[in-house]
């Protein structure tokens, strides 16, 4: 890196925005410039560095080599900023710590908040960030370093990663209360059968665990509808414009949902959730504390639809 770096604080917060986000729309947006601006701020940095800041694809966008060098000196520069200048307001004030998790979002919805309120508020000075993303971005985000760790579906990861389950989340039936499949206790999924299936589009990890585990049976289903995620399909589901295949943790907690759902059998298919992080280096204290908070939560979670089935077998 060249001795003398001449640069404007806005053009550091430019590059560590993009850093963080990995999209140049998002970082314009989160300081509130336009894209050109950033990208000129960003083309200034790459000029005093000599040479690209970040790798672009038509997919994705990863530092560079220099990137990497930069995003130190970076840090410590808006660290000193912001705890030394600004900080001098007000002596007494300690400062914000920032914590960022990626989070598959039925996990975000019905798990992190009861660890994120007693974390938080042992914790004042703490800036959650929950990127809630699907299971393979998940793991891609903690991998990069720009999450501390990861809540997910358990899955193929690169060596550089580990996973901890802690919990096992069957698929069944999701129907509406008025479903005649409704009245049962528990199905085979021979009675899919000619139903109006609601599926997940195949990118995604429920997709492709659930094919792949009823493909082993030699059982396969037909789809009729396909959405991008399991919220659209809980919206159809009460519209009685179909039913879906679909993980128990979805479900809603209300007894008062007009969606029930109901286990199906021979297989039992099921996902795990759990933790995901890096082998190598250190988690900040901070996050090994939420950490914590949420192994302590998870048992105690009120997991899916509370309401008992009715008691007519198949």
């Amino acid at each position: 890196m060249a001795s003398k770096f001449n640069c404007e604080l806005l053009d550091l917060r430019s590059f560590v925005a993009v850093y963080e986000t990995r999209s140049f729309s998002r970082a314009a947006r989160l300081l509130n410039q336009s894209q050109p601006a950033l990208s000129r701020r960003i083309q200034r940095l790459e000029a005093l560095v000599g040479g690209p800041l970040f790798e672009r694809t038509s997919r994705s966008l990863a530092e560079t080599a220099l990137g990497k060098e930069l995003l130190p000196v970076a840090h410590r520069a808006l660290d000193l900023v912001d705890t030394s200048l600004f900080a001098s307001r007000n002596v007494r004030e300690p400062r914000w710590i920032d914590i960022t998790i990626a989070c598959v979002q039925t996990a975000a919805f019905h798990v992190l908040p009861r660890a994120a309120r007693t974390f938080m508020e042992e914790n004042p000075r703490i800036r959650l960030r929950v990127l809630d993303v699907p299971a393979v971005e998940a793991a891609d985000l903690v991998a990069s370093g720009e999450a501390e760790f990861g809540i997910s579906i358990e899955s193929l990861l690169p060596t550089a990663l580990r996973f901890e389950a802690l919990h096992e989340d069957p698929f069944g039936l999701a129907c509406h209360r008025s479903h005649p499949l409704a009245d049962l206790e528990i199905l085979d999924w021979s009675r899919l059968k000619g139903e109006s299936l609601i599926a997940v589009h195949r990118a995604s990890r429920n997709r492709t665990l659930l094919d792949a585990e009823l493909a082993r049976c030699d059982i396969s289903l037909d789809w009729r509808y396909e959405v991008a995620h399991l919220t659209t399909a809980l919206g159809l589901i009460a519209a009685r414009v179909g039913v879906a295949v679909m993980p128990r943790m979805v479900m809603p907690r209300s007894g008062r949902s007009e969606v029930v759902w109901r286990p199906v059998i021979a297989p039992v298919v099921q996902r795990t959730i759990g933790i995901v992080h890096r082998r190598a280096g250190s988690m900040h204290p901070a996050a090994l504390q939420l950490l914590t908070r949420l192994r302590e939560a998870w048992p105690s979670a009120n997991l899916g639809d509370s309401e008992s089935p009715k008691i007519r077998r198949p």
